[in-house]
């Protein structure tokens, strides 16, 4: 059984600019609350380690699919079972669109935090403010 959870967030930023940012993986930590650390093994692989409250996670991430500026989906190879993929849509010269969407299981993922709390929905929802708040600075800048 498992779950998933979609957020989205509009951004006063161009497509170019979040892609840029979200396309470097290793940035991750700086946006993403409950990741500490991302450590690229090789062109597709990723070792991760996640900090989410009772509990320390660290699994490995493949790279799926990368289409620039439009689409970056992910799967873990070992460690918990998720899989993910944001994409990125413009909506005008300075605005862009950033859904996130993960399909997880609940009993590796999220087993002391409970899918049911929707703590792992306010967890993605905060990350995209944070996003949102490091593009529209770097869009200015």
């Amino acid at each position: 059984m498992s779950a998933s959870l979609v957020e989205t967030v509009d951004i006063e930023a161009p497509v170019a600019v979040a892609w840029e940012l979200w396309s470097d993986v290793t940035r991750w930590p700086s946006f993403l609350s409950h990741v500490r650390l991302v450590e690229r093994l090789d062109d597709r692989r990723f070792a991760w380690q996640l900090q989410l409250p009772g509990a320390d996670k660290n699994f490995v991430a493949e790279l799926t699919e990368v289409v620039p500026r439009e689409r970056i989906a992910w799967h873990t190879v070992e460690g918990v079972h998720h899989a993910g993929v944001v994409t990125f849509h413009r909506l005008s010269e300075t605005t862009s669109r950033v859904t996130l969407q993960i399909e997880y299981d609940p009993k590796g993922f999220v087993e002391r935090v409970g899918a049911l709390t929707n703590l792992d929905s306010a967890l993605a929802n905060y990350d995209l403010g944070e996003f949102q708040k490091l593009a529209e600075t770097a869009a200015a800048a």
